[in-house]
């Protein structure tokens, strides 16, 4: 395999005051943004590819939008809901631009991708419209902002991964990373508008990734998630030494960094998920045993209609070779409720399945019928909405079942973690994660430990969201 293990590229590309997003000086910066991101943690990681494209132009970033020359809002557009809550927040940010003549707000993300130019004529505070493919072009489109002009860039991209970009960590606590492999999806689910606000899939090189990942654990990191809509359809190949990297082989180049640096991914679909991918899990250690496998139904029927490619049946069979490879992986799933035709029985099938699988947790939703997809185009949205509601309310309580069940069944067990930092509650316990992406507090009495360490900590007692435990 290519040995990127001991490329040392990293050493100047990764490094500079471009990971110093909040800097002392106020006059270091021309200009101050400000960046508020919503949706999927793909949006996320987005928001630290602007920040550094942004600050190499010579704007500096703040957390406070009021002193803010430009505004953004890295959008959703996967349910309505997620839409409306960025037309509420571009609302509200209409008194600062008359407070502070000459600030502009932009809308990045799927939102921009979606609506393009509808943006500039709906909502006449946005002075521009930048969909994902394009934030390249972002100094270029604030320079016709600023002279007056409306400035939109959505055009999707085929190759794009902003692979040679070092994204500045905005919120970060310095222990948990989160590196890009792959931009777009090639599945065509129908209720699903990824397809069309993100493009088409393209792996970002190798290279770039580990170099990315090895910099952040020698910068102190030491839990990192690989992302993309798809991870287990990353596919890149090295032309100049004609070798290629599968997913499972960039899962091992990742981990054998350092044993001290954890590796994470998300998303999987069930279909590209392979024994190869669950077999490099099992071999090292700091690949940690848990997989996000969404299902969004239950039924078979349901599943063809979303175009989702397997069945129910299927679906099962991936669970419990999982549980066959990986005993005691963390599994986690999303859910869709009411969505087109679904009869009662269909969502029995639902429920029948999350307690076959036992879920550690899920996110969970009533459908929300999005304009351009294949369902808007092809089906009646026709599942009333307090049925939807209903059921939703049956998954969720399901769930809070199951995710309780999954914790009691830790209830003293010894598992080694790492320490993320204070627990939300109390400044004198810590807040840890197990390795199959559970939450545990644990009291910081009697110990010397500090963020980013590993502890071993016995389970006493839990709730459906937590466990307590006891350092050993």
């Amino acid at each position: 395999m290519i040995d990127l293990l001991n490329n040392k590229v990293h050493d100047e590309l990764r490094q500079g005051e471009a990971f110093a997003p909040f800097t002392e000086d106020p006059n270091a910066y021309r200009k101050r943004f400000y960046i508020e991101s919503y949706g999927c943690q793909m949006n996320f990681a987005d928001s630290e590819i602007v920040a550094s494209i942004l600050q190499d132009s010579g704007f500096g970033a703040t957390r406070n939008s009021e002193e803010a020359d430009l505004i953004f809002l890295n959008t959703c557009s996967i349910r309505e809901k997620a839409e409306q809550t960025i037309r509420k927040r571009l609302t509200e940010f209409r008194k600062q631009k008359i407070a502070k003549p000459g600030t502009l707000v932009g809308v990045l993300g799927c939102m921009a991708e979606r609506l393009k130019s509808k943006l500039l004529e709906e909502e006449k505070l946005v002075d521009m419209v930048v969909g994902p493919d394009a934030y390249r072009s972002l100094p270029a489109l604030i320079e016709e902002a600023e002279g007056g002009q409306k400035a939109v860039n959505v055009l999707l991209s085929r190759d794009e991964t902003y692979a040679d970009i070092s994204p500045v960590r905005l919120e970060s606590n310095g222990i948990n990373g989160y590196v890009s492999i792959m931009r777009g999806c090639n599945n065509m689910c129908s209720f699903c508008v990824v397809p069309f606000t993100r493009g088409r899939e393209r792996s970002r090189d190798a290279v770039s990734i580990v170099n990315e990942c090895r910099d952040l654990f020698e910068r102190g990191f030491r839990d990192l998630t690989l992302l993309g809509q798809n991870v287990d359809s990353y596919y890149w190949h090295d032309e100049v030494n004609n070798e290629t990297v599968t997913f499972a082989g960039l899962l091992e180049l990742t981990a054998m960094i350092s044993p001290l640096l954890r590796i994470r991914f998300s998303t999987s679909h069930p279909k590209d998920i392979t024994d190869d991918v669950l077999h490099t899990m099992a071999k090292h250690d700091n690949i940690c045993k848990y997989i996000h496998l969404p299902v969004q139904s239950g039924s078979t029927r349901i599943l063809q209609l979303m175009n989702r490619t397997y069945t129910r049946e299927w679906y099962l069979a991936k669970v419990d070779r999982i549980r066959q490879i990986l005993p005691g992986c963390g599994i986690s799933s999303d859910f869709i409720a009411g969505f087109c035709t679904e009869t009662e029985e269909d969502h029995q099938d639902t429920l029948s399945l999350m307690e076959y699988s036992q879920y550690d947790l899920s996110y969970m939703f009533f459908y929300s019928e999005r304009p351009g997809t294949l369902a808007h185009r092809r089906y009646k949205d026709d599942v009333p909405m307090d049925i939807k509601k209903r059921r939703l309310q049956e998954i969720v309580a399901l769930q809070n079942k199951l995710s309780l069940d999954s914790n009691r069944r830790d209830l003293g067990k010894t598992f080694r973690v790492l320490i993320e930092g204070d627990s939300k509650r109390s400044p004198h316990d810590w807040m840890a994660r197990t390795g199959e992406n559970k939450v545990i507090v644990f009291s910081k009495k009697g110990s010397s430990l500090n963020k980013g360490d590993y502890a071993d900590v016995t389970v006493t007692d839990c709730t459906k969201a937590t466990m307590i435990g006891t350092i050993i």
